[in-house]
């Protein structure tokens, strides 16, 4: 039986620009979404010729049909939308290969969608929110650029008084004063600069603030902090898509800031080391209770440029913060889809990498033949008008300032489509082009690249920008070679929101695996995924591009860390007794790798099935967090033998140590690396067979017995010894042993499986991965 997988998009208004007779003919019509099911084979061609010659039935033509088509469904399902009237889409019900016919409707910009989509909606009553009343009283240590103090996410309006646990301050700096910018929500802020300031070269931007104070130009700090803890605020709007409640993941939950990320000439943001380990331990001894440190070395880079690694502040800072029972939550870095750019990959850090959320903003493309098709935008305008439409061929050239002036095409007045790749993401195209277009007067710039849901949002007054795929740009270019005046004009931007926007990986976020000459290729990362990509929250005043009313979009890993930051707060909050290690193999093992019955995809060039090294064990899921039946657990000496089988040598080690234990490594014989109680196993190169051990500690119903069910990765066998866990009164946490074989002599890419632990109710998920390199 068909599975109907809906879709919905913007309502089209379809006005004919030719004359008020034509516009009024066709007022009659809407947009409509035929649902077919699910698709019976791959032939993209295939599927959308059937949908025309479906629709040509009853409009009366295939030519006609084309220009009713607004969107052919063919990935994953099958069906199509089109402008249609009320009779004709009654018609098409009666089809028998037809499951619904539904009038598109228009949906209000939910700002707080991601969370909605998370199922920890502020109207659900039995969720993780709920249950923590909103993460009241949990302190989330944010280490970042600072913070916007004025903004209406940090209003402590409904508050009670400042735990009682908190033992730290607000310090006052250029324009930040702690009896003013301080309440109870914002009960800490601190600077760090130290570090910055004592190597040599380093200017600061005079923009920026010493003081807690954010003074980064997109306001980094600001949106991470708001994102994980912002207040509820109702009537946010962003350009005038829609308006909605903006709100963190817990919203009651206190803020404490150590500012470490400055704005240095020219245009560098940088994190000193020295700085970074100042506020982790500062952190550590005010109490907080989750720290937020979303950056790595291709968001802000070290001064010395090193990649980031465990001889660093974060490393060495970090891990203590672990030892403490602090769970400290960084960001995977924004580097993808290339392999082994995942940044931040020590074993105790949860390391977050970015996906989409069930939101879109579909923006309708007019063309002069009467022709609709959907891009994506988030503009203000009201409608475009018509206007001429122009090749400018490759985005690249627009702008060079290399070409000579006669050579420059004149674009005043008119709106250009391009080609470009992975350049659109650069700043180039996002400051000089949009400079230099309007400079030149042009109306807007239609521009095509491989899909993704990271949109760019010019500045109010700007010409507006629309993203299409290149399969959308030859249509709208073989229509521009075939008229003899081509022309365009551009409807107001919408919000699409619901299942029926597939959730991808997004094609920016950090890839693994871990490279050979980092910490360790015998480490998953990214751990997981979580929402990252045009999320709308608090920004600066000051912030570039400007806000509107204090809120913009933003897209990255940072936003996915800000997002699990919070959860983890009101986790911990359900859980305190349970260590770092505990929450963050909660998180892990109930993430879900399928979305509405389908299997997460991952940008890129193709688009791809996501697998371990995009997603990490998968999308956070935080209500089965709360419940995740097992957990791989880890203590401070767990994390000392990681490191003995790191190769660390005991002065090394010394640093790590927050209990005072000395830790002695043995000289000759290192612990198996692949023994690490990680939820997730990864065997880098494995030639013949290969014995590793695990522990699961249970933490639900006393009495519990878990039976072992296995995916082989391709070209493996795997065997659990005991393939039955049994707990009682006693027996709370039980060892097991992992046997991977290879099948037969290869040598071949990762491959990837998974090892589920199931009692029935609970599903404990734990990704294998394994690389074959076998000669014998």
């Amino acid at each position: 039986m068909r599975k109907p997988f809906f879709i919905l998009v913007c309502l089209l208004s379809v006005l004919d620009f030719k004359g008020a007779l034509a516009e009024k003919a066709k007022t009659d019509t809407d947009v409509y979404i035929v649902y077919l099911g699910e698709k019976e084979h791959d032939d993209e061609e295939r599927i959308t010729n059937s949908h025309l010659d479906m629709l040509a039935q009853v409009v009366g033509s295939k030519e006609e049909a084309s220009k009713a088509m607004v969107y052919s469904y063919k990935h994953g399902f099958s069906g199509f939308a089109a402008k249609l009237t009320k009779s004709q889409a009654k018609e098409l019900e009666d089809f028998p290969d037809v499951i619904q016919v539904t009038r598109s409707g228009s949906y209000k910009l939910h700002t707080t969608r991601s969370f909605d989509y998370l199922d920890i909606a502020i109207n659900s009553p039995n969720n993780l929110l709920q249950k923590t009343n909103m993460g009241d009283d949990i302190i989330i240590g944010v280490i970042d650029s600072g913070i916007w103090p004025e903004s209406p996410a940090f209003s402590d309006e409904g508050l009670g008084p400042i735990p009682s646990k908190w033992k730290g301050k607000c310090v006052d700096g250029d324009e930040f004063f702690a009896e003013k910018h301080c309440n109870r929500k914002i009960i800490g802020a601190y600077y760090f600069i130290d570090g910055l300031l004592a190597k040599k070269g380093i200017q600061l931007q005079k923009e920026d603030y010493v003081s807690p104070r954010d003074g980064s130009v997109e306001g980094h700090g600001t949106h991470v902090a708001s994102v994980a803890a912002g207040t509820c605020v109702d009537n946010v709007s962003y350009k005038g898509v829609g308006a909605g409640t903006a709100r963190g993941a817990a919203p009651r939950a206190r803020l404490a800031i150590y500012k470490v990320c400055w704005e240095t000439l020219p245009n560098i943001k940088i994190c000193s080391e020295m700085d970074v380990l100042s506020a982790f331990v500062q952190a550590a001894k005010d109490g907080v209770d989750v720290i937020l440190a979303a950056f790595g070395n291709d968001e802000f880079p070290s001064v010395t440029g090193s990649m980031v690694s465990i001889y660093n502040g974060m490393g060495i800072g970090s891990l203590q913060a672990i030892a403490k029972g602090i769970p400290v939550i960084t960001s995977a870095g924004n580097c993808g889809p290339e392999a082994f750019t995942v940044a931040n990959t020590e074993a105790w850090l949860l390391t977050v990498g970015s996906t989409s959320i069930d939101r879109s903003f579909p923006t309708p493309i007019v063309l002069g033949d009467d022709t609709t098709y959907l891009g994506q935008a988030v503009h203000d305008i009201k409608s475009s008008g018509f206007n001429d439409l122009l090749f400018l061929a490759s985005c690249k050239k627009i702008g060079d300032p290399t070409i000579p002036p006669d050579n420059i095409v004149n674009i005043t007045g008119r709106t250009g489509l391009c080609f470009c790749d992975s350049f659109c993401d650069t700043p180039f195209f996002k400051v000089n082009i949009m400079n230099y277009l309007k400079g030149q007067g042009a109306v807007g710039l239609i521009y095509a690249r491989d899909p993704t849901d990271k949109l760019h949002v010019p500045q109010t007054g700007y010409p507006y920008t629309i993203e299409v795929g290149f399969e959308v740009a030859a249509k709208i270019y073989k229509y521009m070679t075939t008229s003899k005046f081509a022309a365009v004009k551009v409807n107001p931007s919408r919000t699409l929101v619901g299942k029926t926007v597939p959730i991808k990986v997004a094609a920016f976020s950090s890839r693994g695996p871990i490279s050979s000459s980092d910490i360790s290729p015998a480490i998953l990362k990214p751990d997981l995924v979580a929402p990252g990509v045009t999320i709308i929250s608090a920004v600066p005043s000051v912030a570039y591009p400007p806000a509107d009313n204090g809120y913009s979009i933003l897209s990255g890993t940072s936003v996915s860390a800000a997002h699990v930051a919070g959860i983890m707060a009101m986790l911990k909050a359900i859980h305190p007794d349970w260590s770092p290690a505990a929450l963050k193999s909660a998180l892990m093992t109930t993430a879900r790798s399928d979305e509405n019955g389908f299997q997460l995809r991952a940008e890129g060039a193709p688009l791809k099935p996501a697998n371990p090294f995009d997603m990490g064990s998968g999308l956070v899921n935080p209500n089965q967090a709360l419940d995740p039946g097992l957990v791989y657990d880890m203590l401070e000496s767990d994390y000392l033998d990681y490191l003995c089988a790191m190769g660390f040598r005991r002065a090394a080690i010394d640093r790590f140590l927050v209990s005072g234990e000395k830790k002695t490594c043995h000289p000759k014989k290192r612990p198996n690396i692949l023994n690490v109680n990680l939820p997730s196993i990864i065997v880098p190169v494995l030639a013949n067979s290969t014995t590793l051990t695990r522990a699961v500690t249970n933490v639900g119903p006393v009495e519990s017995m878990y039976k072992a069910k296995l995916t082989n990765p391709t070209g493996t066998i795997i065997s659990v010894n005991p393939n039955v866990l049994v707990f009682n009164a006693r027996t709370k946490k039980l060892s097991f042993e992992v046997t991977i074989s290879v099948t037969k002599p290869a040598t071949m890419d990762y491959t990837f499986g998974n090892l589920v632990w199931t009692d029935g109710s609970h599903e404990v998920k734990t990704p294998i991965v394994v690389q074959v390199q076998s000669f014998s």
